[in-house]
């Protein structure tokens, strides 16, 4: 999780262990002292807790995508990472009795093009109840959903990937550094690979497209794209696109290609638009700007905050499971 090697984190701890020793921990061929564990827990922003804890959860389904440019370190880095976070997510879910149990309205259609997608999409709006505004915050519609949002730190090379933990339970993993409009897209994208069963004779670019594509359909139906916008257009105004951009929190180039995917726009224009944003620095600039407020994954915390409050849990289990001291726990409770 900390992304050190074993020489690394040797000099973290000033030399006082050495590099076999470390080796021997890990095999279980040998168990630090009561100094040396507090050391490591000091060093990798641990609670000494967290060696003693049985890791009961398997993640499944995990896959950085090929053209992902992270070193192996990187992604065992967020493995770890993950594993981490829905050990304890899932511990106060039990904690509380909150079911768990996930089931993928999608499941029985096999997707085989584009032509499935706004179907599917429009299913997946009535069963959510969710119809065709605005979707105010994703995180929290995918977590009031079972399906577990993290975010982590990551390089900006890294936009997300999901999976599930046991074969049960669904999770998203977004880089918690991106602005709202890509986090929001990466989501439903995301979300395309937990639900949509493609056929698996298709490409992985294929299925890239697809999960694009299903991201595009459910922050914005085709059908009030249209109404906003028009079912032929030569030129679009950039303002236009920012007042869609500030009320579904979707980003101008993901309204481009929305245009186009749905015939509004020529491909001839869809470039033009790309050679515009590459060659006049202000209009660029004018194009990435993040419109939409920022959102994060508030679930987890609440749970523990619910469980604490409740007097199901201890201060300190609450400071285990939330990576927070006592202290900041008790100024942070206010009953009320």
């Amino acid at each position: 999780m900390r992304g050190f090697s074993m020489d690394e984190l040797c000099e973290a701890m000033g030399a006082s262990v050495s590099k076999q020793a470390i080796s021997k921990y890990e095999k279980g061929k040998m168990l630090p002292n009561s100094t040396v564990l507090i050391q490591l827990a000091n060093v990798l922003c641990v609670s000494i807790d967290y060696f003693f804890k049985p890791f009961e959860i398997q993640l499944e389904g995990i896959e950085f995508r090929k053209k992902s440019k992270l070193s192996v370190k990187q992604q065992n880095q967020i493995e770890e990472k993950v594993l981490d976070s829905m050990e304890r997510y899932l511990e106060v879910e039990g904690i509380l009795n909150i079911d768990t149990d996930f089931t993928n309205v999608l499941a029985d259609v096999i997707v085989r093009s584009m032509a499935d997608i706004k179907p599917l999409a429009d299913r997946l709006r009535d069963c959510w109840k969710i119809g065709e505004d605005p979707i105010g915050n994703i995180i929290e519609l995918l977590e009031e959903n079972k399906i577990k949002v993290i975010e982590v730190e990551a390089p900006d090379s890294f936009d997300g990937l999901s999976g599930f933990a046991d074969n049960r339970c669904p999770f998203i993993i977004l880089n918690k550094h991106f602005p709202p409009e890509r986090k929001r897209f990466t989501a439903m994208h995301e979300l395309g690979h937990i639900l949509l069963n493609i056929d698996p004779a298709l490409s992985a670019q294929e299925k890239e497209d697809l999960c694009n594509r299903f991201a595009s359909e459910m922050l914005i139906s085709e059908s009030v794209f249209l109404k906003y916008i028009g079912c032929n257009r030569k030129d679009i105004s950039l303002q236009e696109l920012k007042d869609i951009q500030c009320q579904y929190g979707m980003s101008i180039d993901a309204l481009m290609r929305k245009a186009l995917d749905l015939n509004v726009i020529t491909d001839s224009r869809y470039k033009t638009y790309f050679i515009k944003k590459r060659r006049i620095e202000w209009f660029k600039k004018e194009v990435e700007k993040n419109r939409f407020p920022a959102e994060c994954s508030a679930r987890f915390v609440r749970l523990v905050y619910r469980a604490l409050a409740s007097e199901i849990i201890s201060f300190s289990k609450a400071s285990v499971l939330m990576r927070e001291p006592v202290h900041r726990l008790k100024e942070n409770l206010n009953l009320v």
